[in-house]
């Protein structure tokens, strides 16, 4: 069911990218003005990934998963019945703040469940169902969009986001894992690193930056990738969806490749900075050639697809790496906080490249802006791998942070 969930939170944030081309001609917006439109779904989208994820340290987060899908198809409505540019902002600001704390708080969610060594898998199929939501989004908006418009799509996904949330009130549980003897707990809690001091940690900060530069990769691509299948290489709608689905499909059996190849060298004693720090930066770094490898002029459309579709798979890697790594380092009381605040700091990118592409895109006819946007992300990936390389280190980090925690003291007898 977590795993539903994220796909349905993914086909959200890629329905606006699939009906692009058919929005912008039937409002009249121009790629800057999409561009804002595309944005404006992160600029909450931060602030509430953090109190969702502080409320996720205190509440139930069945409850909470079950508030946010209900949010989430709400606020499909007003995009499906409004032709104003405002009030479509409106909404998009609005399911962005409803799907801020989806993934982090999924996340804990799920921790509840599994030990350390057994969390890569599970985060991992998260990140699929992400990867399936794309692509069933893909092959089915553009056939629903031909059929019956764009708007249909926004009232499909409002449908099966309440779907979702009756099949989880009777199936959704709290998992035990967490839970500890009261005194046990409270003595840990006394030695436990405050929140300033984990946030300063290079491990912390590092996963913070990867996240960053991941999510640059994917709120660009789910934003202008459609766009650039039709205009830059000249398919129409149906085939764009389709193509996007390639793209998706490929990359799915490579992030579970990637994650259990990461657990198994865990297993085999490597260290979490290699099996996970420096995997997750390389894979990064890889990805970030394959995107800047968009300006060549050589490479025809099939190699273009086949660079995003390797791309696109070792980007989303970070996804269940990282939170695996920050869960290593960071208390459990302050668990839920740390990954909404990495989920939020990683969202600032889900402002700025839609945005940032947008104008890219309308400075040069074609192909070429769309290249350039690319292009531009490929940097800030290999950059930020590169740096993430060095500095990621979870053993020493939990070092530092999880002190054990002090033997009760010995009553003696008078």
């Amino acid at each position: 069911m977590l795993t539903v969930f994220i796909l349905v939170n993914f086909a959200d944030k890629i329905v606006l990218g699939l009906v692009a081309v058919p929005m912008m001609e039937d409002l009249k917006l121009s790629p800057s003005e999409f561009g804002l439109i595309g944005s404006s779904f992160f600029w909450l989208f931060a602030i509430s990934g953090i109190v969702g994820g502080f409320l996720a340290d205190r509440l139930s987060t069945k409850w909470m998963l079950l508030v946010m899908a209900l949010s989430w198809s709400a606020f499909q409505l007003p995009i499906a019945l409004s032709s104003s540019m405002g009030i479509i902002i409106f909404a998009r600001v609005m399911l962005g703040a409803g799907e801020g704390p989806a993934w982090p708080v999924a996340i804990h969610a799920a921790y509840k469940w599994f030990p350390d060594n057994k969390r890569n898998l599970p985060v991992a199929l998260f990140s699929q169902g992400g990867a399936i939501g794309l692509l069933v989004a893909g092959m089915t908006v553009p056939l629903i969009t031909a059929k019956y418009g764009w708007r249909m799509s926004f009232y499909v996904l409002a449908a099966v986001g309440v779907a979702w949330a009756l099949v989880w009130l009777v199936v959704g549980a709290e998992g035990k894992l967490d839970v500890k003897d009261p005194a046990a707990e409270a003595r840990a809690k006394a030695t436990e690193a405050p929140l300033g001091r984990v946030l300063k940690d290079p491990t912390v900060y590092g996963n913070f930056l990867l996240h960053f530069v991941g999510y640059w990769g994917l709120s660009a691509s789910l934003t202008w990738l459609p766009a650039y299948f039709q205009k830059g290489l000249g398919y129409d709608n149906i085939a764009s969806g389709r193509l996007y689905g390639v793209v998706v499909a490929v990359s799915i059996p490579l992030v579970l490749a990637i994650s259990i190849w990461s657990q198994r060298l865990l297993n085999k004693g490597w260290s979490s900075r290699d099996a996970r720090g420096r995997f997750a930066s390389i894979t990064l770094i890889v990805a970030g050639v394959l995107m800047a490898m968009m300006m060549l002029e050589g490479p025809s459309n099939a190699m273009r697809i086949g660079f995003f579709a390797v791309a696109f798979g070792l980007t989303t890697a970070i996804y269940s790496l990282g939170p695996a790594m920050l869960a290593q380092v960071t208390p459990t009381s302050r668990r839920g906080a740390v990954l909404a605040i990495d989920n939020s700091i990683a969202s600032l990118a889900g402002v700025l490249a839609p945005a940032v592409s947008g104008k890219l895109i309308q400075s040069a006819a074609g192909a070429a802006g769309f290249e350039l946007g690319f292009a531009l992300t490929g940097i800030l990936m290999i950059a930020g791998g590169v740096i993430g390389f060095f500095i990621v280190n979870p053993e020493g980090s939990a070092a530092r942070l999880l002190r054990p925690a002090p033997a009760p003291a010995p009553a003696f007898a008078h």
